[in-house]
């Protein structure tokens, strides 16, 4: 069926005269995680990981994805005739260098404009400029093949209150208001679908896993313009709005009404955060600011009151998680317990927390050698039965009115290997460092990431991912710009300051391909300590509250101050989360959060 969808799409192509076809994995707005209708690239690939662009040529068809994907991607591409370019391996050209050696002179370059981002757009057009490459961007030829093409969806949104923000949507307007007179502009045009949802406090249905509303805004320094289907407003939302001077128009007038900004306005737009389509429609004789949304920085840096609800939150979620591990560790060998049961028992016990609304990404529920893949996704076909042997991991997080949460735990189901001891106590050893971090204001996640890495680099190993990501609050669950990476990639923008209020994912791990994965992962809270005649020095506090197993840990491979931090952790967890559970949950806990 793939090969048939790209024998289509090449004869499409030749009829428009286009000599290579780019299909990447966004939406209109940049997103990471889109809704069914633009999941263009999986339909055209049958690649399911939620990063990667396919190039279709006329003899070839070329798969670009990172190092979280390579195995899975190896396994759902072996049947097309697709290769796959590691991304960030010796020898494998980037996209922009494949094309720069084998787009011929005065070619045709496609793609849909409206789900490239007006950077990737520009650059790729000044690198083939020497070769007098054109690029058509008006067209989404993945459309003209796509007979059951999903609809978009028409889901409600809906208001988050400011006991859950912490900061009224005039209070938010005004901020970015006060940086556009700064920078000089009177224009705003936003398209990142986060962004809009936590200007306007607004939060909706459509995108699985990301409370978010497709929409468009523009905000000028007496009016907002919203994008939107009327059909997901309610008079409530309206109302609250119209105090604001919002007036709202239907979602693709956007593209007409960027066309007809007035010569005199002056217009603010983040390349990486609009797309193609919307940057050529801009009026060339409009004076364009590029530079970052300030939103962005200012949704990083949580508000006292978005902090506090995440301490609860936190709690809420390591309940659910707790009462997990105790299941599955009591129940292994009991009761049939496959990866997709044991994700639905999970989600099945943070339904029963105050304020769920959906989980924050799609479960990765991992036993064994599955464990080594690591953005997994189990389904009918993979669904390994979990046994009392072997390591079991499973990465999951929750969408709550008060806060957005990710965790690992591995997980010993039975008896263990030296091997897989020596190699969790490493992968938690990094985890330790990093969260008992003490560093100077000033500092980037690069500066610290070493901390994390340093257990594998000392044993010749690593990981294929950033050691962390930031996180939002009840949006997003890999929110920039902020993160934990020895290098700069420079499409993750994950490199910042680390800011007072910034939350961030902590998740080192080890994976032996064939054999298991490990991973540990807690959410961290940026706060400054002490500040003396040297400078302002910063700490991290953990949210994230659940056991880490104890069956996994070879404390004669750990330093003093880690065992310390270790109890301590595990002393906090039995404080905060036994209250919440039943006298056998609490007296398991109890033993399995002891001092080692």
């Amino acid at each position: 069926m793939i090969n048939k969808r790209i024998e289509n799409l090449r004869l499409l192509m030749e009829k428009e005269n286009i000599d290579a076809y780019i299909v990447p994995s966004s939406d209109f707005h940049q997103s990471e995680y889109v809704g069914e209708y633009f999941e263009a690239r999986k339909f055209i690939s049958g690649f399911t990981g939620s990063a990667g662009t396919i190039l279709i040529t006329k003899y070839d068809a070329i798969l670009w994805t990172d190092g979280r994907y390579f195995i899975q991607a190896e396994e759902e591409l072996k049947n097309f005739y697709i290769k796959l370019y590691k991304m960030g391996e010796e020898n494998v050209p980037t996209l922009d260098e494949y094309l720069i050696e084998n787009m011929s002179k005065n070619s045709t370059l496609g793609f849909d404009g409206r789900v490239f981002s007006a950077k990737e757009g520009l650059d790729l057009f000044k690198k083939l400029e020497f070769k007098n490459v054109s690029i058509k961007y008006s067209q989404d030829l993945i459309d003209k093949i796509w007979e059951d093409r999903p609809s978009l969806p028409k889901e409600k949104a809906f208001l988050l209150d400011t006991k859950y923000s912490g900061e009224t949507f005039k209070s938010k307007l005004e901020r970015l208001r006060t940086e556009m007179v700064n920078k000089k502009a009177t224009t705003h045009i936003i398209a990142s679908l986060d962004d809009i949802c936590w200007l306007f406090n607004l939060r909706g249905r459509d995108i699985n896993f990301n409370p978010v509303v497709l929409s468009y805004a523009v905000v000028r320094l007496d009016d907002v313009i919203l994008f939107i289907d009327n059909c997901k407003l309610d008079k409530k939302i309206i109302d609250e709005l119209k105090k604001e001077n919002v007036q709202i128009k239907k979602y693709n007038e956007v593209y007409e009404f960027i066309k007809n900004i007035e010569k005199d306005e002056v217009v603010l737009i983040d390349l990486e955060k609009i797309n193609y389509s919307i940057y050529k429609n801009i009026p060339k004789n409009v004076r364009k600011i590029e530079d970052k949304n300030p939103i962005i920085l200012f949704k990083a840096i949580k508000n006292n009151i978005e902090i506090e609800n995440l301490r609860k939150c936190h709690i809420k979620d390591g309940v659910a998680v707790t009462k997990f591990i105790y299941w599955i560790k009591s129940n292994v060998d009991k009761i049939d317990i496959t990866e997709i049961s044991a994700s639905d028992k999970l989600e099945s016990l943070r339904k029963e927390q105050e304020n769920f609304i959906e989980p924050s990404f799609s479960t990765i529920s991992a036993y064994k050698d599955h464990g080594a893949i690591v953005h997994y996704r189990a389904t009918d076909e993979n669904n390994y039965k979990l046994e009392k042997e072997g390591l079991y991991l499973i990465d999951s997080g929750g969408q709550y009115l008060d806060g957005t949460t990710d965790i690992t735990r591995t997980i010993a189901l039975g008896d263990v290997t030296y091997d897989m001891k020596k190699n969790f106590t490493n992968v938690l050893r990094g985890m330790i460092r990093l969260s008992k971090a003490k560093f100077m204001y000033g500092c980037r996640g690069m500066n610290l990431d070493i901390l994390a890495r340093g257990p594998m680099w000392d044993n010749f190993t690593d990981y294929n991912h950033g050691t962390g990501h930031g996180i939002g609050y009840f949006l997003n669950v890999h929110e920039p710009p902020n993160g934990f990476r020895w290098k700069v990639v420079p499409e993750r923008n994950d490199s910042c300051i680390l800011e007072e209020g910034m939350t961030s994912s902590n998740e080192p791990g080890f994976y032996l391909k064939g054999e298991y994965g490990i991973r540990i992962e807690n959410i961290l809270l940026t706060k400054k300590c002490e500040k003396n005649e040297y400078g302002q020095f910063m700490e991290f506090e953990t949210l994230t509250l659940a056991p880490i197993d104890l069956d996994l840990v070879d404390k004669t491979l750990m330093l003093k101050d880690e065992i310390e931090f270790l109890n301590n952790y595990h002393k906090k967890v039995f404080e905060k989360i036994s209250p919440f559970l039943n006298e056998c949950e609490k007296e398991w806990l109890k033993y399995n959060t002891r001092e080692i």
